[in-house]
């Protein structure tokens, strides 16, 4: 447990102690090229936020070509003034050249974090049609031509429903019930019993009564 405590504590106190030389070197930097007061303190700021800028965009994963870019400007400041500070530039005699980077290093600053932080990543579906280096274009054409190619399948054979066989058997006890409704009905008529009559007495579907009709 206390290694990996050890660990971290010396990242930061490396982290703090880098970021506050390179702050301290972009001030004096800033301050010999002519921009006193706030301004001087306002270019270390300005650098690091490039930087941070840069790093979250290659973090990200989305355009990682401009988040090196960025993070290269900002790296060769920071570094720039590093070196500036350690003797081989005469802070009291400062040349033109650097007085103009330094003059015009806020408006790169803000043009570069601009277009790392408010720039619209790469939709999905851009990224996912231009596989291979195929436009969408592409690909819906060989899509197309694929199908073209594929062999038409033959229509299925329509399939007739099968027709169940009705049984029109009656049951034992229906028949002879039905005897004793055909009595009942010859002893009050004096005729045989037809089927509709017989039909309309069970209560029995037309086959049914056909059925029992003839085994009367």
């Amino acid at each position: 447990m206390r290694a990996p405590l050890a660990r971290v504590d010396a990242v930061l106190v490396q982290a703090v102690i880098a970021a506050a030389l390179s702050f301290a070197h972009l001030h004096d930097v800033a301050s010999a090229a002519g921009q006193d007061g706030w301004k001087a303190w306002a270019y270390p700021i300005s650098v690091d936020l490039l930087l941070v800028a840069a790093w979250r965009r290659l973090r990200s994963g989305e355009a990682k070509a401009a988040g090196w870019c960025w993070f290269l400007i900002a790296l060769a400041a920071s570094l720039g003034a590093n070196i500036a500070t350690a003797g081989l530039l005469d802070l009291d005699h400062v040349p033109a050249w650097l007085r103009i980077l330094v003059a015009g290093w806020p408006a790169v600053a803000f043009l570069g974090g601009t277009l790392l932080v408010h720039s619209p990543p790469a939709s999905h579906e851009e990224t996912s049609d231009a596989v291979d280096g195929e436009t969408s274009e592409e690909i819906e054409g060989r899509e197309d031509a694929v199908l073209d190619r594929a062999p038409e399948l033959p229509a299925p054979p329509a399939v007739e429903p099968v027709p169940i066989p009705a049984t029109h058997t009656p049951p034992v006890a229906l028949v002879e019930h039905a005897r004793k409704v055909a009595a009942e009905h010859h002893a009050r008529t004096g005729t045989a019993i037809d089927a509709p009559t017989l039909r309309a007495r069970l209560g029995v579907p037309p086959p049914m009564a056909d059925a029992i009709a003839a085994q009367l």
